[in-house]
């Protein structure tokens, strides 16, 4: 259902049976990690232009993992992150794991 790299591919499924017996699928919900615990790389001040996914092309490799520099961060909103320049903004080790 999600990459193998989604903030969501490790969730659990679970199914919600509705009056008419129809069955439907979701996932659970996701908790963010504490910013601080998480393994850091390296600490990134945003220069003039930068965007999360920018920074996180360039430090991570992949565009799509800003989720992870923005829950190193303890931020729900990716877009409250990354956009004020001379902001330093943790970005951790990639943390990936195997969906269940």
């Amino acid at each position: 259902m999600f990459d193998k790299t989604s903030r969501y591919a490790v969730l659990e499924d679970a199914v919600y049976e509705m009056p008419d017996g129809h069955h439907i699928t979701y996932k659970r919900r996701r908790f963010l990690p504490q910013g601080e615990a998480l393994p850091l790389l390296v600490e990134a001040t945003v220069a003039p232009a930068d965007r999360l996914d920018l920074i996180t092309a360039r430090l991570l490799g992949d565009p799509q993992q800003f989720w992870q520099v923005c829950d190193a961060n303890n931020a729900m909103n990716p877009f409250d992150w990354g956009q004020e320049t001379g902001q330093r903004l943790r970005v951790p080790v990639p943390q990936f794991q195997e969906p269940r």
